[in-house]
């Protein structure tokens, strides 16, 4: 994701459900959300959010990484590049989630497409990443919702495949909660006083459109080179709904 804290509000309850059928997690952002305060200065809140993440990704057993880019300044250039896809070779991920490609920051929408060509190059030897050797097949990509449900011109963005994560609800919400820097940046920044009710909004509304409680949606990347089977179907079973 670009930040801490995007995973937790779209995609940790698959997430949990993987980590419950014995799959490693590791979540890993572009920064580590050194504009995410009105009060502390970048390298305080930083450290604040860098330990946030990791504790979050520790109630599934997993592991934290932080490509340490600047908030706003995530950019799809070749140093930021080679990071990612070093890292995409260090987990050797067999599924991984990525921001929307279209959604309300051009942190995510960037960090999207970075995350697409990580994977889409893993394998690619002739890009050197030193302790990190190229590797195959190419990952299994899926995209979050975006974070409104709706692309920059106010139009819905609708997910092919919605994740029943009503068992797992308690631990996605939970994960939200290590973050607690960011409950009065929200307020400050976006008004926002309803942290966590604000995650439950977007599972529920996400929930009734398979008649569950809760939900995460996600749309597959289906181009040349990347795998055209559902693998979380294959996974999680009847939790899955594909449209």
């Amino acid at each position: 994701m670009a930040h801490p804290d995007d995973a937790e509000f779209t995609c940790t309850g698959t997430l949990a459900l993987l980590a419950a059928k014995g799959w490693a997690v590791h979540t890993a952002t572009m920064t580590a959300g050194d504009c995410g305060s009105a009060k502390q200065p970048p390298e305080q809140i930083s450290k604040v959010r860098r330990g946030e993440a990791a504790d979050a990704a520790k109630l599934l057993g997993g592991s934290y990484h932080c490509l340490e880019c600047d908030d706003i300044f995530i950019m799809y250039d070749r140093n930021t590049l080679v990071k990612a896809i070093r890292l995409i070779r260090h987990v050797k991920p067999q599924i991984v989630f990525a921001p929307s490609p279209c959604d309300y920051m051009v942190d995510h929408e960037t960090t999207s497409r970075i995350v697409q060509t990580a994977c889409f190059s893993a394998g690619m030897v002739n890009i050197e990443t030193p302790g990190a050797p190229a590797f195959e097949p190419v990952p299994y990509l899926y995209y979050v919702d975006a974070f409104e449900g709706k692309d920059i011109f106010g139009k819905q963005i609708l997910p092919d495949i919605l994740v029943d994560i009503s068992p797992v609800m308690s631990v996605k919400e939970q994960m939200l909660c290590c973050h607690k820097s960011q409950r009065d940046w929200l307020l400050k920044h976006h008004g926002v006083d309803r942290y966590v009710e604000f995650m439950k909004d977007m599972s529920r509304t996400r929930g009734a459109q398979i008649g569950k409680g809760f939900a995460e949606g996600f749309r597959q990347h289906l181009g040349n080179a990347f795998a055209k089977d559902n693998i979380l179907k294959r996974e999680l079973g009847d939790l899955v709904h594909s449209k």
